[in-house]
């Protein structure tokens, strides 16, 4: 299954949580108003025996392999259709005439119309606007390949990331349970749902406890909807006894039959009346978008400045355009989209090699100006490795022997509070071994189910053996899931003990909620009020188990009046009519999960990083506070409120918030958190009141809301719910804290990356634009030609600036302070300083070295070429004299014009040689960088590779008129080289000062 549906919801909000088109409510509701009339179908109204034997499959057993095997041959997969894609020719004739290429295809088109008029009205016609218009036309046809290329590579990139994240559903197969890839699932198939999947295809409910299905992508309802196995409507899409493919399970579990797969089902039906999705804007894309704008307005003023300019001066209009062309073209840097979709796609496939999967690309730059990561404890921060270390009964905290061969277990066995904590513990619980591991030692064995659950499944088959066996004598008959507002589990069960029934109701949750609903407590084989001194003694064992870093489970259990509650009662799980209080208490249970190894290292360089960790656990303070500190999140030393109000003896009301280093907020997930305890959370971290970037992981149903609100929401790949997958930005492949560490580095080293690559791309503007001034204001012959430009822009510098993107890290990258997105632009005041200001000018200074080194060397000395341009241009003189009598004819001078346009190029590409090696880093020295990006060491070798085959290859002395000329530059790229080094070291050595303040971008 794809990450994100190929077709949109018929609402507003897209199920991701990404805005969809909007349509008409009006229109919508006809339209589905139409599909509920047209839909028929009777698979949720004939009785249940008939439609096992229409798919002929079993309620016990399933399908069988074979019989799935025909199914899908005769079906297909169970997917939906993708929705049309752009044709690739329309891919590739957007790049190749969208925007700004459209512009140099009309100065291309114009150059052909000059040459076209100067052939028909001249007797022999310069053949310059024709070489122009096919280099324009080249470059557009190279550049739009180019960009098509890339496009197309990143498209297929996130293709594949696709499928690294495939959906399951849980089926009965031979009589077995089976995962198998949704894709695989057949009509017949028996499955089975819980809250936090999504629904694998559309499915008659047999049996459902405390089932409810968010239909909001489907239908609209806000609310979730119960489902059970009733029909209550003759409409599939109104009845209770159908869940639908794709719509996510919110809580509860259901067993149920498949009766549509794929495009069959109603999903698939209505698929075309869904919209399009519009995903936005990311804040790199605008950062981008406004870039080029301010950058193309800047370079339009100019070109129309100068048209207008050399219009009046007598130039012929369309000579006039040629100028207007050539400015644009110097201005706009035209490979760098090119190159931010190449910084995205290396990073994004960096990242997924490292198991941080991006679903967006520009989501990886978001991470990389996160300040604040609010992580999740359970398998993120921690290895999600569940097991039983310590229980709590008749007043006795004991250790758990978790071998295989029970040596050291030191239990009473014999005593009724263990046997009824081992009791509720095993079938309160909704883990099960996966099957066909007999001979796998328990402990090794694979489980369905959540980690917590799992540890004590494995520790009740240790103790009591043949849980399965034991569950089967107890058959649950009523159940209501935990979620994060109740937080606790209840099952009713059906007993028949030496002849007597009852109905056994077991309950498990956080212990202050379990003990908060009972009224008794079983201990050394009595039971006996849950008095003050028996409440303080739990109090103590809870502290004392908490503040080892374990999980603590609470246990109890309630055996139900047999008159108000005889055999066949029907027992409502979604409006209780059976008693939740006055239980009987009967233990605890702790569970140790060790920290990840790689978690503190990954929070220290968050410290680092200046970024903030917070951990959202629903477990009690003192454990979150353990295993806080032991993952360096909080350190030894570090005070919370409560431990001040403890050291002071005060209550903690009178605590002042501001002494507090810490905040211990006793929460299960973000979106259930109290009003006060989000205020604490604000109190503690500035970052969040002030509206930067806020990462959220998370990897329940319950948690996909603050995935979606949050700046980027982070979604589990092991443990994580369908639903939570959904939602998120970014998966973390192996839920570990340490993948979101990596991807905050890899977005930082991307929004690093393009600066540089922009800097570099700038810098050569004004060794561009300055000739066109001097020629302008100084009327002297053109240092630098507009086909020269083109071949540095589009030539020499492209793949230069590309090579950037593959630039590894600077040493200070985590230690810096996050991003402020409002202030620390893409580009800054001082880029253009540094890039226009400083080196651009060192740069512009060598071209005209060289320009006037070459006019001194023929004769003209530099001021006698002032005010010698409308002469020098004129095909009528053929005797203008130089600084020392010589005579030049016009054709003459052309070819001494043309070497000078070689000189200023050949003198661009060196400088440039200086600048793409500074441009390397942004504060290091070169030596403690290095030279190891051979893309950036190839990058040196092909610009000048490309600059030689123009200035030599025969044929192109006579269309791009150039001539060899390269030492008089060597000078200014050593000096670019020292300049940079030194400032650099400068920003190292007095840091803050006034060379960073004002030259570090």
């Amino acid at each position: 299954m794809e990450l994100q549906e190929p077709k949109a919801p018929l609402q507003n909000s897209a199920p991701n949580g990404e805005k969809g088109k909007p349509s008409t409510k009006k229109g919508r509701d006809e339209e589905l108003d139409e599909l509920k009339k047209e839909m028929k179908m009777d698979e949720h109204i004939i009785p249940m025996e008939q439609l096992v034997a229409r798919f002929d499959t079993s309620l016990e057993k399933g399908l069988t392999d074979a019989h799935a095997a025909k199914v899908i041959a005769r079906d297909g997969p169970n997917a939906l259709t993708p929705p049309k894609k752009v044709p690739e020719w329309v891919k590739f004739c957007k790049n190749l005439f969208g925007g700004f290429a459209m512009l140099l295809w009309i100065g291309a088109f114009l150059c052909f119309i000059a040459y076209a008029v100067d052939t028909f009205s001249m007797e022999y016609p310069s053949k310059d606007n024709l070489y122009l218009g096919i280099v324009l036309a080249a470059v557009v046809i190279i550049t739009g390949c180019f960009q098509y290329y890339q496009e197309s590579k990143s498209s297929k990139i996130m293709e594949s990331f696709k499928n690294m994240v495939p959906t399951f559903a849980l089926v009965l197969r031979n009589g077995e349970k089976r995962q198998i890839r949704t894709e695989d699932v057949a009509v017949g198939d028996i499955v089975e749902v819980k809250g936090g999947d999504r629904v694998p295809a559309d499915i008659r409910i047999i049996s459902a406890h405390g089932f409810k299905v968010d239909n909001s992508s489907l239908t609209g309802e806000s609310e979730p909807q119960s489902r059970n196995h009733e029909c209550t409507n003759e409409n599939p899409l109104e009845t209770k006894n159908l869940a639908f493919f794709s719509t996510n399970a919110v809580e509860g579990s259901a067993i149920g039959v498949v009766v549509c797969t794929g495009d069959r089902t109603v999903m698939g039906r209505i698929a075309h009346l869904a919209s399009g999705l519009d995903t936005g804007e990311t804040p790199i894309a605008r950062e981008i978008a406004h870039f080029i704008h301010i950058i193309t307005g800047v370079a339009v003023f100019l070109g129309v400045s100068f048209f207008v300019i050399a219009f009046v001066l007598g130039y012929h209009w369309l000579s006039a355009v040629v100028f207007l062309i050539g400015i644009i073209v110097a201005n706009v840097p035209e490979g760098l989209i090119a190159t931010v979709t190449v910084c995205l796609t290396l990073t994004a496939k960096r990242m997924a090699s490292k198991n941080c999967l991006v679903k967006n690309l520009e989501a990886v730059e978001t991470l990389g100006s996160t300040s604040t990561i609010c992580s999740d404890k359970t398998g993120t921060l921690t290895q999600n490795r569940m097991t039983v270390a310590h229980m709590w009964f008749d007043g006795v905290t004991t250790d758990c022997d978790t071998s295989e061969n029970q040596a050291s277990r030191n239990e009473n066995r014999d005593s009724q509070a263990y046997n009824a904590l081992i009791r509720v513990a095993a079938l309160c619980n909704r883990a099960e071994f996966k099957s066909g591991q007999g001979d796998v030692p328990v402990l090794k064995r694979l489980c369905t189910g959540d980690a917590s659950e799992s540890a004590l499944l494995k520790c009740v088959e240790l103790s009591r053996g043949d849980v399965m066996g034991f569950r089967a004598k107890y058959p649950k008959i009523c159940e209501i899931p935990f979620n994060s507002t109740n937080k606790y589990q209840v099952s009713i069960h059906e007993v028949s003990d030496d002849g007597e029934f009852y109905h056994l109701l077991v309950m498990k949750g956080a212990p202050e909620r379990i003990l908060d609903r009972c009224s008794t407590i079983v201990t050394k084989g009595e039971v006996v009020s849950l008095t003050q001194p028996r409440r303080d003694e739990f109090n103590a064992a809870y502290l004392d188990l908490g503040g080892m870093g374990e999980r603590v489970l609470g246990f109890c259990d309630c055996k139900l009046d047999q008159q108000k509650f005889p055999k066949g009662y029907a027992f409502d799980s979604e409006d209780p009519n059976f008693p939740l209080d006055k239980l009987r208490f009967v233990g605890l249970i702790s569970m140790i999960d060790p920290p990840r190894a790689a978690v503190p290292d990954a929070v220290s360089k968050c410290r680092s990083a200046g970024i903030k960790v917070i951990m959202v656990t629903g477990d009690h303070p003192i454990t979150a506070k353990a295993i806080a500190k032991s993952v360096g999140i909080m350190s030894e030393e570090t005070e919370t409120v409560e431990d001040i109000a403890l050291r002071k003896g005060i209550d903690v009301s009178e605590v002042d918030p501001s002494e507090a280093r810490a905040a211990v907020i006793h929460g299960s997930d973000l979106r259930e958190m109290t009003e006060e305890q989000l205020q604490s959370i604000l109190d503690s971290h500035d970052e969040i009141r002030q509206g930067q970037i806020v990462a959220v992981t998370g990897d329940g149903v319950n948690d996909s809301p603050a995935l979606k609100r949050a700046d980027i929401g982070i979604a589990m790949g092991i443990a994580g719910s369908d639903v939570s997958k959904q939602a998120a930005d970014m998966i973390l492949l192996d839920d570990n804290f340490a993948s979101i560490v990596t991807g905050v580095e890899e977005g930082r080293l991307i929004f690093d990356n393009l600066k540089k690559s922009i800097a570099y791309t700038l810098t050569s503007n004004i060794p561009e634009i300055s000739p066109f001034l001097s020629f302008i204001l100084f009327d002297i012959p053109l240092p630098l030609g507009t086909v020269t430009i083109l071949c540095i822009d589009l030539g020499t510098d492209l793949w230069p600036a590309i090579s950037l993107a593959y630039e590894e890290a600077e040493s200070d990258i985590m230690k810096r302070r996050p991003r402020d997105s409002k202030h620390d632009k893409l580009v800054n005041e001082r880029l253009i300083s540094v890039a226009y200001g400083q080196i651009g000018m060192i740069q512009a200074s060598s071209g005209f070295f060289a320009y006037v080194y070459i006019m001194a060397e023929n004769g003209f000395l530099p001021w006698d070429l002032l005010g010698v341009r409308s002469r020098w241009d004129s095909r009528a003189v053929n005797d203008l004299q130089d600084s020392y009598g010589q005579q030049w004819t016009y054709a003459n001078r052309k070819v001494l014009e043309y070497t000078c346009h070689t000189a200023f190029f050949s003198s661009i590409v060196i400088v440039q040689w200086a600048d793409l090696i500074i441009c390397k880093t942004r504060r290091n020295s070169l030596v403690q960088q290095g030279m190891s990006n051979w893309t950036l060491n190839f990058g040196l070798v092909f610009e000048t590779t490309l600059a030689a085959f123009m200035a030599y290859c025969p044929g192109l002395d006579n269309g791009l008129r150039m001539f060899s000329w390269w030492f008089p530059a060597l000078p200014f790229s050593l000096l670019i080289f020292v300049y940079d080094e030194a400032r650099r070291f400068l920003i190292r050595k007095y840091p803050g000062g006034w060379v960073e303040r004002e030259t570090y971008y």
